[in-house]
């Protein structure tokens, strides 16, 4: 029981990390983090034991225990949201909710971790923390999903005023009616046409939450000359919809397209965004 506990909390060290989001804070949030970790894995560890002596009452509380984890999508969620009211670009309810759920499904790995490894230990020990430690490793390799790369092609586009009318290419993105801010826009915004793959993908960019989650992704990594009050600054997006291509519009701090694309191509693509509608295909005479 001692080795799946063990293991299992390596496993939640390991897939636990600080990315450019800043989440979890350090060093509070780790600390959180790391102490549910450190729960499922004890409660991995002895349900094998309880099932063993036929402890049913043990089991019942272990998986009321269990159960329980909701919470850390719950609490996750509502510091999120806090946060998120004071950025300049929100990351988003979808996006929020995507973050909520992974930090709630790597408690139940740990706790899966913890429970493998415990029932291992039984017959060989060393044989429990090798694969128990192997395992998280090919975990945290495996538990990411798609980017906006697998789904989309990412090309540069051209900003443009007609008029008050500011444009991506050809798609027209709002209209922007003082002269500052047109002068502001012309020097320091940039444009993206992000195209997509199939009709999967269309569906999937077409999400709002999807989205906000690139322009809040862009936004942190490459910084964004915007204040509060600046409504012509904001950034945003529009959809052709008669071929799916989204436009992005935003002020970086930094312009070189290069960059702007490499950093575009590992934007997550949210488990709420994704649609499927080729598989109606099926169903078609």
């Amino acid at each position: 029981m001692i080795v799946g506990t063990l293991v299992g909390f390596v496993a939640r060290i390991l897939l636990l990390r600080t990315d450019f989001r800043q989440y979890p804070t350090y060093p509070t949030g780790r600390i959180i983090n790391l102490s549910f970790g450190f729960i499922a894995a004890f409660i991995g560890s002895v349900a094998v034991p309880a099932v063993i002596e036929s402890d049913w009452t043990a089991v019942t509380f272990l998986g009321l225990a269990a159960t329980q984890f909701r919470e850390v999508r719950k609490m996750e969620r509502d510091t999120l949201e806090k946060v998120d009211q004071k950025e300049l670009v929100k990351r988003g309810e979808s996006f929020i909710e995507g973050m909520a759920q992974a930090f709630e499904g790597r408690n139940y790995m740990v706790m899966f971790t913890g429970l493998i490894t415990t029932l291992i230990s039984l017959y060989n020990i060393w044989l429990a923390i090798i694969i128990g430690i192997v395992g998280a490793l090919i975990i945290r390799t495996k538990i990411k999903g798609k980017l906006l790369n697998d789904i989309a092609d990412i090309t540069e586009g051209t900003i443009r005023f007609e008029g008050p009318n500011l444009y991506v290419n050809d798609i027209h993105i709002k209209n922007v009616g003082l002269d500052s801010s047109k002068k502001v826009i012309m020097e320091r915004a940039a444009g993206v046409i992000v195209i997509p793959k199939n009709q999967n993908s269309i569906l999937t960019l077409s999400n709002l939450g999807q989205r906000q989650a690139i322009l809040h992704h862009i936004s942190n990594v490459l910084g964004s000359y915007l204040d509060s009050g600046e409504p012509d600054l904001v950034p945003l997006s529009k959809r052709d919809m008669d071929d799916g291509r989204l436009a992005l519009f935003f002020l970086p701090k930094e312009k070189e397209f290069s960059q702007i694309r490499e950093v575009l191509k590992h934007v997550p693509v949210l488990d709420s965004a994704i649609r499927l509608p080729r598989e109606s295909d099926k169903g078609k005479g």
